[in-house]
């Protein structure tokens, strides 16, 4: 005999949608749900980097609540320069803050 035989704990989880066991399980994930652009506002600043060089950096954006890279694509294609997703937030490389306000705004993010 077990120690929880016949007992909710004996039993394998089941799904909420389907009710069929979490193994066995063939439903969709549930998607993140995500915030709109116009709910959120991005920090932009120019910051010196080694050897004189200049970063436009992005903050302010969720990573989970974003898809920061599709977005640092569409950045990098309108400035024609390189970039990176860092931790504290998206890198273009050069002095860019007008064209980046430029291309948040069209997508609906406040700036500032």
């Amino acid at each position: 005999m077990r120690l929880f035989e016949g007992t909710q704990f004996d039993r394998p989880p089941r799904c909420e949608r389907c009710d069929e066991p979490e193994v066995d399980c063939v439903c969709e994930p549930e998607p993140s749900p995500r915030v709109r652009p116009e709910k959120q506002t991005a920090r932009l600043s120019i910051e010196k980097r080694k050897k004189g060089k200049s970063v436009t950096v992005i903050r302010g954006l969720s990573p989970d609540d974003n898809d920061l890279s599709e977005l640092l694509t569409q950045l990098k294609s309108k400035c024609r320069a390189g970039g990176t997703i860092q931790p504290e937030g998206l890198e273009i490389q050069g002095k860019h803050l007008d064209r980046v306000t430029d291309v948040l705004t069209q997508i609906g993010y406040k700036v500032r």
